[in-house]
């Protein structure tokens, strides 16, 4: 295999590594395998370079360096971009996973993150006060791209979305000049990073509004038989649509995990399982988590109970392990008709993994309620978001899982409200961006483009095209 480092002088390489107060990695260099390892393992790219950035000045350092030699760039955080986006071949890899920190205000009801901090790792913080603000559903997500490219959580219904909480932004331009977004510092940068994703620079940090919750809450799995699914789910859609916003979860198709926990009769086979979080205290939600339990009738399984929210955040990490390979096909439903339930509960039944799963986000509640207007973020107004995940073994052929993944979407689409926030669409290319914020959003975005990004260096996202490109 070629190697890639000799596309960059290495004179020039000296010079960054001289002020660096990180480490570079090159291809030849111990531990460059494992650094460059991201979080779907459909991709497997070959950075130049990776720059492990310690502090804000690595940050601008690896950017001006990027620039001036005419490099790629990919920016990681958590690395869990479903398109692959936090890695990239031959380019560099602005690494912030060594960027740690958590400062909670607990007075104020903020907490400020550095960059390279994962939803885990931020949940631990703040839950020290009984605080915590909407998160990532997998402890290993990195607050960055999940934060700029909307913010979907268990606590999304009460709390609003984790970019509906951001308060303020520090980042490093294209030009590796550092500015603050906020509403009263560059608000239209601010306008444009939420929900614009990665476009207009590396964030080095972030300010979010936190609110009292736990640390013990109302939350957990239940799992009844595939063969109820279409009533099930029509049940489930119906009544947390006209629960209190407290009440969040999800409703999933997926393969019982062969775990103590799980009947033995129940272990490995298709279930549907319903995850419920209540964002309140546990004695007033328990009539209301009862209230779903009676209308759904008794569970094969039920591991709902209080327990610590730090918990509840951790129920997908075992069935999403770094590593394997993933596709996803996603998008909003206004409603859940009955045409898309046929849908959802055909494509489900015709799984070919035990990995893959088919999701069901509950909307509505506190989302619903900010103005479309108020940032670049879409899809306000959707009942509910799905996705079908496709995932396989590593080293196994992924094309029979791809295709199933595809063929869900194609089923879907006659259901869909094309407006699934842009962090979950994988390869549909410019014309979806476009046609996802509209023109005159996608307008406005692109301005901020030509002013923060007029070269378009940060292009590994779903890009928004300088009018100059």
């Amino acid at each position: 295999m070629q190697q890639t480092q000799v596309l960059i002088d290495d004179a020039a390489v000296q010079e960054l590594g001289g002020g660096f107060g990180g480490e570079l990695l090159r291809p030849d260099d111990e531990g460059y395998d494992a650094a460059r390892a991201i979080f779907n393992g459909m991709y497997d790219r070959r950075p130049a370079i990776i720059a492990r950035c310690t502090g804000v000045a690595d940050v601008v350092a690896a950017v001006n360096f990027a620039r001036d030699n005419g490099l790629e760039v990919a920016v990681r955080g958590g690395g869990h971009s479903v398109p692959g986006y936090a890695s990239c071949d031959d380019g560099i890899v602005i690494d912030l996973s060594s960027m740690k920190g958590v400062f909670v205000d607990p007075e104020a009801r903020t907490a400020r993150a550095a960059g390279g901090v994962t939803w885990g790792e931020f949940d631990r913080e703040t839950q020290v006060y009984g605080l915590a603000t909407t998160g990532g559903r997998i402890t290993t997500t990195g607050i960055g791209g999940l934060t700029l490219g909307s913010g979907s959580g268990w606590l999304e219904r009460k709390f609003g979305l984790t970019v509906d909480n951001l308060l303020s932004a520090q980042v490093v331009t294209a030009a590796g000049e550092i500015v603050t977004a906020s509403e009263t510092e560059n608000p239209e940068l601010f306008w444009g990073l939420r929900g614009g994703g990665g476009n207009f620079g590396v964030v080095t940090s972030f300010e979010y509004r936190v609110h009292p919750l736990g640390p013990i809450v109302l939350g957990g799995l239940l799992a009844y038989p595939r063969e109820q699914a279409a009533e099930l789910l029509r049940v489930w859609s119906d009544h947390i649509q006209a629960a209190p916003d407290e009440l969040g979860g999800g409703f999933a198709f997926l393969t019982a995990p062969p775990e103590e926990f799980v009947p033995e009769d129940v272990r490995g086979e298709p279930v549907c399982g319903v995850v419920v979080l209540y964002a309140g205290p546990v004695d007033i939600g328990e009539p209301v988590v009862q209230a779903l339990k009676d209308a759904l009738g008794p569970p094969a399984l039920d591991l709902v109970m209080p327990m610590p929210y730090l918990v509840v955040q951790q129920l997908l990490d075992n069935g999403n392990p770094p590593g394997r390979p993933q596709y996803w096909k996603s998008d909003t439903l206004m409603e859940m008709s009955d045409e898309a339930i046929e849908a959802l509960v055909e494509h489900a039944n015709r799984i070919i993994s035990p990995y893959t799963i088919v999701v069901l986000e509950a909307k509505g509640g506190a989302i619903a309620r900010v103005p479309e207007d108020s940032m670049a973020l879409i899809g306000r107004s959707p009942a509910f978001a799905f996705y079908g995940i496709s995932q396989w073994e590593p080293g196994t052929d992924g094309d029979p899982h791809i295709a199933w993944a595809r063929d869900f979407g194609a089923a879907m689409d006659p259901h869909s409200g094309r407006d699934i926030a842009l962090n979950f669409v994988m390869d549909e290319g410019n014309e979806r961006v476009q046609a996802a914020f509209g023109p005159e959003k996608y307008a406005r975005l692109v301005a901020l483009k030509d002013q923060y990004d007029p070269e378009n260096l940060f292009s590994r996202n779903q890009n928004i095209k300088p009018s100059g490109r």
